[in-house]
């Protein structure tokens, strides 16, 4: 399993990025997937799961209504919309054990290189 994470970058506050995940082998199609993020200074915290087929998804309350997270066959996205200071970190990509997502990094044995977000205020 590779997966490649992009998309970051610097923006202001209220603008909008959308990340992505791509698995260069194609191996996560039965595998949920997810992000998670890392301030400067701060633990490592979970932000949003996908299942494997797309129908149940998780959001970490800071994110619910501004970020979406959606999948096809080979990429997973992070659509963040509304961004804020607080948003600004190391985004990283991960690929479940399980079908379904959860919250728990335990649960997540792949992890792409990270890409960073710097949100401007």
């Amino acid at each position: 399993v590779q997966l490649q994470a992009s998309g970051g970058g610097l923006v202001q506050a209220g603008d909008s990025l959308r990340l992505s995940c791509t698995d260069s082998r194609r191996t996560s199609s039965n595998n949920a997937m997810a992000w998670f993020r890392q301030a400067p200074g701060k633990e490592q915290e979970f932000v949003a799961s996908i299942s494997w087929r797309g129908d149940v998804r998780i959001y970490t309350d800071a994110v619910k209504g501004r970020f979406t997270i959606s999948r096809d066959r080979s990429t997973m996205y992070l659509q963040m919309n509304s961004l804020n200071s607080e948003d600004t970190a190391v985004y990283y990509c991960a690929r479940s054990i399980k079908s379904y997502g959860s919250r728990l990094k335990e649960d997540y044995r792949y992890w792409g290189q990270g890409t960073l977000v710097t949100v401007s205020s």
